[in-house]
């Protein structure tokens, strides 16, 4: 009788180490999705943020008094432009993004006024499409002057 109970009492040691090394690798499992997780949200954050400062240029080059003389409001009044900022060009943390930005002009005529309608698109990237660390956000506004 006595050696039967040996005999289950390793079967229960290798039964629980069984278990305690499942829920050990689920434990690791969980903790390294749930940080990709984490860093391709702060990463889309900061995608975001690339994007807006493409529309923040956008915008400042449509302005009347900004410093470019004719330059990308120019172009756009001519049909739709577009200008690409590589890698490295933002500052900061910013910097490992492609940011895209297009412009669209039409013009109208409101209450007997022309006005100019522009339609801008910032398109930030970063990564090889159809892989799981690609990230993009994408934001338009449209102005009228």
């Amino acid at each position: 009788m006595k050696m039967m109970q040996q005999g289950f009492s390793l079967v229960s040691a290798i039964f629980l180490l069984v278990v305690i090394a499942a829920l050990g690798a689920f434990a690791v499992t969980l903790s390294t999705t749930q940080q990709q997780s984490s860093a391709l949200d702060l990463l889309g954050a900061r995608a975001y943020h690339a994007a807006r400062a493409g529309i923040d240029w956008g915008v400042y080059q449509l302005l009347p008094n900004s410093a470019v003389a004719g330059g990308y409001a120019a172009n756009c009044r001519a049909g739709a432009t577009s200008q690409v900022f590589a890698a490295g060009t933002l500052p900061g943390t910013l910097s490992v993004f492609e940011v895209n930005v297009g412009c669209a002009a039409t013009s109208a005529v409101e209450a007997g006024t022309p006005i100019n309608i522009y339609q801008l698109t910032s398109t930030a990237t970063l990564g090889v499409v159809a892989t799981p660390t690609y990230v993009e956000r994408q934001i338009g506004v449209t102005i009228a002057q």
